[in-house]
């Protein structure tokens, strides 16, 4: 299975907001759950835009080309609403906002070829650049390496192995790591998707809107919900909601991400209540709907504060 996860990838469903201008790091440092100000050089930035009551509207793999030029991969689907909502919050920053979908080319790089095009392969959130193109390192998919590579519009893109974007996709889901699209908007605190365990979220930094429910959630032992890896027989989608056996009247939960699993049925991440997993038996999107059978993360969580 393993061995699927092995070529270059176009990435139509991903679209970049860009930052441009000599306050660039400190406006998104004042808006997202990472840290811009002490970013180095070889850093990219896994960052969540919160509403004010710390749920995620948007998130963001934020790739640095220059100090004063940060350009923020997200879900298509989320760019023009999100791109409207962060230039609100612009006032007189010395910041400009823009869609940079079509100016700039990404690609996803997997198994064999991050080694190939990016020379190496490094830690989550690594940058390095090569020639015209930054490449991200991001989370393995069952110990394959992912990386983004991201250039201008008209650099020539990485030569290698193909590999179709549903395989990327459901790498995407087996890393752990979801990437908020448009139908769970407003649904989850980061740590309900596990930000705070895979660097989406800074705890040491300045304010930014929804950080008070982001610690509170982190300190006070509030947090309720986790991501979990989960497998079906039947197909998944992103906002499906998950029911517990023990509960037919309310959901225990959502599917944040799903892909097709190429030996069969469907691979999501689900974010559901803590206590549901202890027994009993999840099922997708009605109390008798498909069986969810959950697998482990591929990452540890953090210890609960």
């Amino acid at each position: 299975m393993h061995s699927l996860l092995h070529g270059i990838t176009p990435l139509p469903r991903l679209g970049i907001i860009r930052a441009e201008g000599e306050e660039a790091a400190q406006f998104l440092h004042g808006q997202l759950t990472q840290d811009f100000l002490l970013r180095q050089p070889n850093e990219a930035r896994l960052a969540a835009f919160l509403s004010a009551k710390g749920r995620m509207q948007a998130s963001f793999v934020a790739v640095a080309r220059a100090p004063g030029d940060i350009l923020l991969v997200c879900s298509r689907d989320l760019l023009a609403p999100t791109l409207k909502r962060l230039q609100m919050f612009v006032l007189r920053a010395k910041v400009k906002l823009t869609d940079a979908s079509e100016a700039f080319a990404l690609r996803g790089l997997a198994g064999s070829a991050v080694q190939a095009v990016a020379g190496g392969v490094q830690p989550p959130w690594h940058q390095t650049d090569a020639g015209a193109a930054s490449i991200v390192h991001l989370y393995p998919a069952d110990g394959q390496p992912r990386a983004l590579w991201l250039a201008p519009a008209d650099t020539p893109p990485p030569a290698g192995e193909s590999l179709s974007e549903a395989l990327w996709q459901w790498g995407a889901v087996r890393s752990g790591v979801a990437l908020l699209s448009a139908p769970v908007v407003d649904a989850f605190v980061p740590q309900m998707l596990n930000y705070e365990s895979v660097g989406g979220v800074n705890f040491k930094k300045g304010c930014y809107p929804g950080q008070e429910v982001v610690a509170r959630s982190q300190y006070r032992g509030t947090l309720k919900r986790r991501t979990y890896l989960a497998h079906a027989d039947a197909p998944l989608a992103a906002g499906a909601e998950v029911f517990h056996s023990g509960d037919a009247s309310q959901p225990c939960g959502t599917v944040v991400q799903a892909a097709a699993a190429p030996a069969g049925g469907f691979d999501a991440l689900i974010s559901i209540q803590i206590v549901a997993t202890a027994s009993g038996s999840l099922h997708a999107s009605a109390p008798q709907g498909p069986l969810l059978a959950l697998e482990p993360l591929p990452y540890a969580l953090l210890a609960e504060v």
